[in-house]
């Protein structure tokens, strides 16, 4: 009796590894489907970025060329430009395939940085799957935010 105990401890039941297969699976369904929606916020934010980054550089070379910048978001094209005072293209950037522009001010789709820091304001919804962000200027600081809706 004592070696028939020895020899069933030794090892695993069907059972015991069919539950544990089970449970490892349900695990595997409930934490895939929150890895996918991560990594879209991860690409809206990083899209996010890099828009209000082009923003913030604009106004940054209109401060220090003392030369106005013009910023103009062209979905249509997927891209956006960085444009001197002369309306010459000093950058451009293409913007992701997945985004989504809107323009939600009277200024439309432009944005002018004066040399002294200014701008004519704007504010634009980038959405990128279902992740949505605001991204506005002030016209009086030019100052550049980002907020999730």
């Amino acid at each position: 009796m004592g070696r028939l105990a020895e020899v069933a401890a030794r090892g695993f039941t069907l059972v015991e590894l069919v539950v544990t297969l089970f449970l490892i699976a349900l695990a595997l369904a409930l934490v895939a489907p929150a890895i996918g929606r991560s990594t879209e916020t991860v690409r809206a934010r990083a899209e996010v970025a890099g828009f209000s980054a082009a923003l913030r550089h604009a106004r940054e070379r209109a401060i220090t060329t003392r030369e106005p910048r013009t910023v103009v978001v062209e979905p249509a094209a997927r891209r956006l430009t960085i444009r001197t005072g002369d309306d010459a293209v000093e950058r451009a950037r293409p913007l992701a395939p997945q985004l989504a522009v809107e323009a939600l001010s009277p200024t439309g789709l432009s944005v002018r940085f004066e040399p002294y820091g200014t701008s004519s304001g704007g504010a634009f919804r980038l959405s990128v799957g279902g992740v949505t962000y605001r991204v506005s200027v002030d016209p009086i600081t030019g100052r550049v935010r980002n907020t999730r809706e």
